[in-house]
This record gives C-alpha cells, structure tokens and sequence, in this order.
C-alpha cells in the first residue's frame, strides 16, 4: 500500500511478523456476500439503451454509484473478527469527533455516529505490534510468499484481461505496466483480498488505541486520526455509509490498497465511468497505481536496480550504508566506497543506492538501487518489498513472453 502509510499492512505484516506464516494480505479466508444482488447485476447508466427525463437519469447514475461502491466495499468479505465496546462511551474520542466536525463542516451528528458506531478490535492492535527483539528479516523466506505458481498465473491472467489499460497507464504516466502488475499482485493479487475488516474499526482503532509499546506509537495515533478524517471527509462527499466499506486492518482499500489520503491524492476514474471505484474497476486500479508513481518521480526507461559486487580492499560499508535506501552515490563515488558494477549500470547518470536484503543467518544480497527503486518505497516503505514488486513483475512479465 502507498507508503506514506508505513505500517499499513501485508506485505510489511510478511516481514514484520518474522516470515512465519503464509499471508497473502489482512486475511486470506473471505468470506462473498450474496445480499444486494440487484446492485450487483444492474447495468451502468447509459449502457442500457434505454432513455429517460434528464433528473431521473442524474438520479439513477448516483444511486448506480452508490451501489457500486457499495458492493466493492463490502460483498467481497465479511468481517469476523471479536469487537470491542463501540468507541462512543469514550469522552476524548467524542471530542475529537466533535472537533472534526468543525474543522471539515461535516454534519456533528453525522460525525459523532460514524465514529461512536466504530469499535476497539484487539486483532488490529495485535498486528500492530512491533516485532520481537528476536526478529531477523528473511528476504529469501519474503520472496517465496509473493513470488509463487499463483501469484503469478494470476499476473499472466490479469495481463491479458488488461492489456489495454496498462498500455495506456504506460503511454499516459510512464509507468511500465509490468510493474503495475507486480503492485497490485502483490498488494491483493489482483483484487481476491482486499481485506475484510471494517475500515472505520480500524482507522479508529489504531487513532486511538495504537498500540503503546510501537517506538513510534504517537507519531502513528496522529497518522491515523488523520486519516480517519479524510475518510470521514471522503464518505461524506459520497454520501455512502462509512460503516460499509472493508480494508485492510490498518484500513487500506481496494485492489492498491490504498489509504484515505492516497485515494483523495492519487486515485483517478480510469474507465471513464465517472466513478472512483478501487474495488470493482481494474481500469481504475491500474490508472491510480501508475498516477501515484508518476507523483513520486518515476522516471521513464530508467532501471529499478543493477547487480553490485564489492572490491574488498576499498569496501567503506559502513559509508555506503550511511543514506539507507535513498539514492544519493555517484557512479565515482559509489566506486570509492568500493561498490563495483558492470556494464548497462556503467552508464547510469543518476544517484545510486545500496541496497541490503537480509538472509537471516545466511549471507545478505545486494542490489545498486536507483531513483526508480526509491520511487517504489514510496509505495511501501520497504526494500524488501520493492523487491518482491519488482521480481513478480518480472516474472509475470517472462510468462507472457513464453506464451504462444
């Protein structure tokens, strides 16, 4: 999920809780709703052939929306998670509520039993958790719960599904539709889990009962009560029930997974429907994945990383360690600290960074990461991560090749 999330789910829960368990997001059990079907099988204004008055057909395209983002938000999974008392019985949540009322004009009332209705759910604290002292990162062990037979099978049959709209997110954005692929295999694979908490339980949660023994537990609670603001803001313009739409347990929606505020920033009506819908529309998933990395600098041709070695007798590790994933050696200087690379990376002219993916017990890897692998932690603030986008967008990428 867009990473000015952080701690927002999956593919960082993955490596956060030690590699111990396959997930291949919140919760892979879902569980179809079958109500509303009528919702379901309706057809889109303007696509029927038939006519109609110019208020009743405004009226029929905005219930149409409704429902669409209705069923997205909702049908695929149901919640089953144990619940909390509702956070209405708390006085300071109530002021908030109050407060945010104020500062977006939203309805008081409106607000107040939005956030009243929300309740504390202790699975969402729990996978908040920070990893145990104990915790060695894997990259191997990572790679293996993204990069498999169905993952990428999936990849190959959304490819050809799609070809059309990744062509053009590619031709518009200059974003390569392979690795728009990797993203949203990775996030959801492709749309089969897309979460299946209640998105205010756990925007609310987390606001407000972010677990304490986080490092950077008041940073995060502020985080997320600014997101619960955008949402709150974002249902409103709707006019759509927020007690209705499920995500991720740190309330990332749709086939991206993205947050309220990357949904109020990034996300784009690709189909031309005039609706934003990340759970139903693949047009629009792929538009607003490849919208959000042209916002963070995605440079066009340019590679996500190059193979590194190392000339032992100038290696200044600790130096090339130093600025983490950011981009910031030269090719000269990146050879001074005694990174040595070879031939297409011979002619990159941007910065370069040093790229550390932990092997448990074993030996690291090492890639040269470049201002596209950069832009990809900007997704999710992993290497790990943009790795395992990258190594599925490949492969997805080999399989279409080698079909007849």
């Amino acid at each position: 999920m867009p990473a000015n999330t952080a701690d927002t789910g999956k593919a960082t829960t993955t490596l956060a809780q030690g590699l111990s368990t396959n997930t291949s997001g919140p919760d892979a059990s879902h569980e179809a709703r079958t109500a509303d079907k009528a919702a379901v099988h309706s057809q889109k204004p303007g696509k029927s052939g038939k006519s109609g008055k110019p208020g009743e057909t405004r009226k029929a395209e905005k219930a149409e929306k409704a429902a669409k983002l209705k069923r997205g938000a909702t049908l695929k999974t149901r919640s089953t998670q144990p619940a909390g008392p509702p956070y209405a019985s708390r006085p300071e949540v109530m002021t908030f509520a109050d407060e945010l009322a104020e500062r977006r004009s939203l309805d008081r009332s409106w607000v107040r039993r939005a956030i009243g209705q929300a309740q504390h759910t202790p699975a969402i604290v729990r996978l908040m958790q920070p990893p145990s002292q104990t915790f060695v990162k894997n990259w191997r062990v990572y790679r293996s719960r993204f990069i498999d037979s169905k993952r990428i099978a999936a990849g190959v049959q959304f490819w050809n599904a799609h070809q059309t709209e990744l062509a053009r997110a590619e031709k518009e954005y200059g974003v390569p539709g392979h690795l728009i692929v990797g993203i949203l295999g990775v996030e959801t694979i492709y749309g089969q889990d897309t979460g299946k908490f209640r998105v205010m339980d756990a925007l609310t949660t987390l606001a407000f009962d972010f677990p304490a023994s986080h490092p950077r537990a008041q940073e995060r609670s502020e985080f997320f009560k600014r997101e619960l603001e955008q949402f709150l803001s974002q249902q409103s313009r709707l006019g759509t029930d927020p007690m209705l739409p499920r995500g991720s347990y740190a309330g990332a929606m749709g086939m991206p997974q993205f947050m309220p505020s990357s949904w109020v920033r990034f996300a784009i009506d690709f189909d031309g429907d005039n609706t934003i819908d990340l759970w139903n529309s693949p047009a629009d998933a792929i538009g607003s994945v490849a919208n959000y990395f042209k916002a963070f600098n995605w440079q066009p041709g340019m590679p996500t990383h190059y193979p590194v070695s190392f000339d032992t007798e100038k290696l200044d590790m600790d130096a090339l360690m130093a600025p983490d994933i950011l981009p910031t050696f030269s090719l000269s200087s990146f050879a001074a600290k005694g990174a040595v690379l070879k031939g297409a990376a011979l002619q990159h002219t941007g910065p370069l960074a040093l790229i550390e993916l932990l092997n448990g017990p074993g030996e690291p890897s090492y890639v040269a990461g470049t201002e596209n692998f950069y832009a990809i932690t900007r997704y999710n603030w992993s290497s790990y991560y943009a790795m395992a986008v990258i190594e599925l967008a490949e492969a997805v990428a080999r399989e279409m090749k080698n079909k007849p």
